[in-house]
C-alpha cells in the first residue's frame, strides 16, 4: 500500500512502491496530463510538481512520493478558472500538437514561484530540458512572460 497526496487528495493504492509515479498517475488515478514521451526523464512530457519542484514522473517510484504532495497539470486549474499560465499558454496559442504542454506549464509554474519576473535567458535556461518537436518554441516562450505578467497583476 502506497498513501500519495495527489492534487489535494489524499489516496491509498494497492500498488508497488517501485511502479513508475507515472503510471499509477495515469492508470491508477486517471490523470492523463502527464504524458509517456521518453520514459528516460529526459524530454519533460511527464512532469509534475513534487512539492512544488519539477519532477519527471516517469522515473520516480511511487513510494518516493509518499508523504509529500504532488501536484498534475489537472491539479493547477480546471477549465472554468484556468491557472495564470494555462491562461497564458492558452492566449498565446503555444502549442501544435500539444504533447509537451504538460512539461512546459509544469515547468513554468515551478520557474515563476522561483523567480516571478525571469529573463529571457532564464526562461531558456528553465525550459532547455523540456522538449517541442513542432516548434512552438516562439509561443511557448512569449506564454512564460505572458503568464509573468499575469500573476504579477493578481
Amino acid at each position: 500500500m502506497v498513501a500519495l497526496t495527489v492534487n489535494g487528495q489524499a489516496h491509498v493504492l494497492a500498488v508497488p512502491r517501485d511502479a513508475p509515479l507515472l503510471n499509477v498517475l495515469r492508470n491508477d488515478l486517471g490523470l492523463n496530463g502527464p504524458k509517456y514521451g521518453c520514459g528516460l526523464g529526459e524530454c519533460g512530457a511527464c512532469s509534475v510538481l513534487v512539492d512544488g519542484i519539477e519532477a519527471r514522473a516517469c522515473v520516480i517510484p511511487v513510494g518516493g512520493v509518499e508523504g509529500r504532495h504532488v501536484i498534475t497539470l489537472e491539479g493547477l486549474g480546471h477549465a472554468a478558472q484556468l491557472h495564470p499560465v494555462q491562461q497564458a499558454f492558452t492566449d498565446c496559442q503555444a502549442a501544435q500538437c500539444g504533447y509537451c504542454l504538460n512539461g512546459m506549464i509544469v515547468a513554468t509554474v515551478a520557474l515563476l514561484a522561483r523567480r516571478p519576473q525571469p529573463t529571457d535567458a532564464q526562461v531558456r535556461d528553465a525550459l532547455a530540458h523540456n522538449l517541442c518537436r513542432c516548434g512552438a518554441h516562439l509561443e511557448i516562450l512569449q506564454a512564460v512572460q505572458r503568464a509573468a505578467a499575469l500573476m504579477a497583476m493578481a
